[in-house]
């Protein structure tokens, strides 16, 4: 008989889901509970004590002897602190213990979290405090397991400290924002629109036992140096190929560990290249997919060491091939499952259709630099630009469909819809293939992908509550200005068509500017985005300093996602993380060079001078050899040359008060200098034999395998 347990049977066993709360919660407390969930409102105290006893049961029956609010600091992805049930009775008995109080609020050291000036080091009180909208789940361990309480984190002052807070906020505001659009049109079914997410992640294995000997990787995320291998990626045989044995047990015990939390994940396959590969998960409400993308990053970190795997979530681990990103798939669905990014077969549901589309237009139009902000950090900027992901221009692909309506209704015309279209493979076997109504563009920052919007240009490694943060919040503004210009065409009518129309047309030519078709990693797209006006913050610095700009400050204020002293520590903390991480990979790569390149380059010429020391004895005259010794002691130059600029540049750093300046300096002058000191250091590889040569390379990492 078959070990083998059906998904269906297992499936978010390990989360307090609605089943859970159902099976050990009054009538009366579970409806309530579930109404909060859903439509908002607050607990009360019974109704607190309740839910906490319940859990606590739940989850002791699962083996957990502590509990922990999960969240998601400003820095890092995510934090917990743990607490045990362990109480006593007045008796002094062992007893445990779990209240409406502890379950609501915790109290975490904010003193060690980064604030940006808003908290000084010395004020260390900062509260955790239960989001029941994200279900509380099991963490286990070898011995026992944790009850984990999903939680926003805050100061004892009342600011943001956190990512979670402003993502629940702007999901507030732009569910509230389409309802209304939707009541516009006339709509009294629906009884709430939410916003939905599904991020996709894109990740590198590398063995163990090599990640241990590359500190770059270790301290960096990434390899500072490492020559190309003589096959990289240019084949393209790895995308969607099969599955190595070793790295298909690796993707299974992931599902596994993935169903028991009810995380829904639906796609594993390889990516472009080597030891890439992909996981994607089904689409659900937004907040809920944020989390469950941060649950699955820290499952896979647990399962690949158990396998002997490193997992590598940086954007760019290997110079030369592809990086990673994060694809947001982003849309927004009502009550009734209708989604509204979805073109719809009526004029009328086009148009409404048009309108948030339009409204997305406008926000990115007015506010595209936000959206560079939101995936600013010092290892996206080592993948954006590159020829494997999206420039730092933010535009729109919309594909051939759409462009060529809004065209027609900036003329004055309208088409409701295409005829639905099919292939003609001439196979009468095979059955007919459904045509989409426009082609996927993977080379645009945000694109259009039929019934939702695809945001690619985050990161692999970073938490994307920020993105959709952003995201929502440009849609809220493109919502009001669609209402704003429907309302000046409307003469009184119930039926705002034709003023939705005007208002599409409107904002149609408005938004030219925003909307290109072709490819994005072209340069003459680049000239063409600066006779746009489009701008293009190509480093994490300039990038960042659209967060403080008074337009962005307005903007978040207006719909109270963050306050401006919030968005200035959050400009602080997110520059000062750039700037540590570059003086880290300057230290780091300094350290590499002192005591492993150059004492293997050395080896390596004794090794050759006594060959051609033994040739002149023999009355030959080694001049090959000679040459290949004059080519490492030019390497050897190189890399005196190269540290002496690294520890000049590292001394004006150092010297330097100012972090603007600071992050200016490592963005510009920083990177230039890795990067040439990176080249002597790959040219060191290539001259040193293998038995020589300490750090992992390329070859070894990426295609020799012990399957």
């Amino acid at each position: 008989m078959s070990s083998v347990r059906k998904l269906s049977e297992y499936y978010g066993t390990l989360t307090f889901n609605k089943k859970e709360m159902r099976n050990r919660l009054s009538k009366k407390t579970f409806e309530e509970a579930v109404e909060i969930i859903e439509k908002g409102g607050k607990l009360t105290p019974e109704m607190a004590n309740e839910i906490a006893t319940a859990l606590k049961e739940w989850a002791i029956s699962h083996g957990a002897t502590h509990f922990a609010h999960w969240f998601q600091p400003q820095r890092g992805v995510t934090a917990e602190k743990h607490d045990t049930f362990l109480s006593f009775t007045d008796t002094g008995e062992v007893m445990e213990s779990f209240s409406g109080k502890q379950l609501i609020q915790s109290e975490p050291d904010a003193s060690s979290f980064p604030s940006g000036g808003m908290r000084s080091t010395f004020e260390a009180r900062g509260y955790t405090a239960w989001d029941p909208t994200s279900p509380a789940f099991i963490l286990k361990s070898k011995k026992t397991a944790t009850l984990v309480i999903p939680s926003i984190y805050l100061s004892y002052t009342g600011e943001v400290l956190d990512v979670k807070t402003p993502l629940l906020r702007s999901l507030h505001v732009v569910e509230q924002k389409a309802y209304d659009m939707l009541k516009l049109f006339g709509n009294r079914t629906a009884k709430h629109v939410r916003t939905t997410a599904g991020p996709e992640q894109e990740y590198f294995l590398i063995d163990k036992e090599y990640y241990k000997k590359r500190h770059d990787i270790i301290f960096t995320g990434r390899t500072l140096v490492g020559a190309s291998p003589a096959k990289g990626q240019q084949m393209e045989d790895h995308y969607f190929g099969s599955i190595r044995p070793k790295v298909l047990d690796f993707m299974e015990d992931v599902d596994v560990a993935l169903f028991e939390r009810g995380i829904p994940a639906k796609t594993r396959h390889n990516e472009v290249a080597p030891n890439q590969y992909e996981l994607a998960p089904i689409f659900e409400d937004a907040n809920l997919a944020i989390d469950h993308n941060l649950q699955t990053m820290e499952i896979m970190k647990q399962i690949a060491d158990a396998h002997g795997f490193v997992i590598l979530f940086h954007e760019k681990p290997f110079a030369g091939i592809n990086g990673s990103g994060k694809h947001l798939n982003w849309s927004l669905a009502d009550s009734e499952g209708n989604n509204l990014f979805d073109p719809g077969n009526s004029p009328k549901k086009t148009i409404q259709f048009l309108v948030f589309l339009s409204a997305v237009l406008a926000g990115v139009n007015k506010f595209g630099g936000i959206l560079r902000m939101a995936v600013a950090d010092a290892g996206n900027d080592h993948r954006l630009g590159a020829n494997e992901a999206p420039p730092a221009i933010m535009s729109v692909f919309l594909g051939d469909y759409l462009t060529v309506l809004l065209d027609d209704i900036s003329k004055g015309e309208f088409k409701s819809v295409n005829e639905q279209k099919f292939a003609d493979l001439k196979l009468k076997k095979i059955p007919s293939i459904v045509l989409d109504n426009t082609d996927r563009n993977r080379t645009s920052p945000m694109a259009f992908t039929g019934n939702k919007f695809e945001f690619r240009a985050v990161g692999s490694s970073q938490n994307c509550a920020e993105a959709l943060t952003t995201l929502n919040l440009l849609l809220s503004y493109g919502l009001d200005i669609m209402t704003e210009k429907i309302a000046k065409y409307n003469k009184g009518e119930k039926d705002i068509k034709d003023a939705a129309l005007k208002a599409i047309k409107e904002v149609a030519k408005e938004t030219e500017r925003i909307r290109f078709e072709g490819n994005n990693y072209a340069q003459d797209w680049h000239k063409e985005a600066l006779k746009r006006g489009l701008p293009e913050a190509k480093t994490t610095p300039e990038a960042l300093k659209y967060m403080t700009a008074e337009d962005t400050v307005k903007l978040f204020e207006k719909y109270e996602i963050l306050t401006k002293t919030e968005l200035h520590s959050k400009y602080e903390i997110k520059l000062d993380a750039y700037v540590k991480t570059k003086v880290m990979e300057f230290n780091v790569l300094k350290d590499m060079v002192l005591t492993r390149i150059i004492p293997s380059l050395v080896k390596q010429l004794n090794t050759y001078s006594n060959g051609k020391e033994a040739l002149k004895n023999a009355g030959k005259t080694g001049k090959f050899l000679q040459e290949i010794i004059s080519e490492m002691d030019t390497t050897l130059e190189g890399l005196n040359e190269g540290l002496k600029k690294l520890e000049k540049t590292a001394a004006t750093i150092d010297a330097e008060n100012d972090l603007v300046k600071k992050a200016d300096i490592l963005s510009v002058e920083g990177n230039k200098l890795l990067n040439e000191l990176r080249i002597f250091c790959d040219k060191a590889e290539s001259l040193v034999e293998d038995d020589i040569w300490e750090i992992p390379k390329y070859s070894e990492m990426l295609f020799l395998y012990n399957d």
